[in-house]
């Protein structure tokens, strides 16, 4: 009796291994589909944002002051800072969060 309860259960062995490389494989989809997808998109808006940058825009920095874009190099901005026109600050296009054109404002 007891071997043809062990015969009848080894098929089922098969099953849920093949159920369990779907399962996994689903798993690994939903994470690439939750957590990399939506950071890729997020890179790629960053890097249109930075490469649309001109000179006379209003930007947010990372570390929170506003400022007027007054020129940009390769990897550079110089930006303005306040209303005495003379606080001028070269730093990296990376540490602008946000980018207001000049027509908008």
């Amino acid at each position: 009796m007891n071997v043809l309860l062990t015969e009848a259960s080894a098929p089922s062995a098969g099953m849920s291994l093949g159920a369990m490389i779907i399962f996994y494989a689903i798993f690994i989809g939903a994470i690439w589909f939750f957590m990399f997808r939506p950071q890729k998109k997020e890179q790629k808006r960053v890097a249109a944002m930075l490469a649309a940058l001109e000179i006379g825009d209003y930007v947010l920095t990372t570390s929170g002051f506003y400022g007027v874009i007054i020129d940009i190099t390769d990897d550079t901005v110089i930006v303005e800072f306040g209303n005495n026109k003379n606080c001028r600050i070269p730093m990296e296009k990376s540490a602008i969060s946000r980018v207001e054109k000049a027509e908008e404002a």
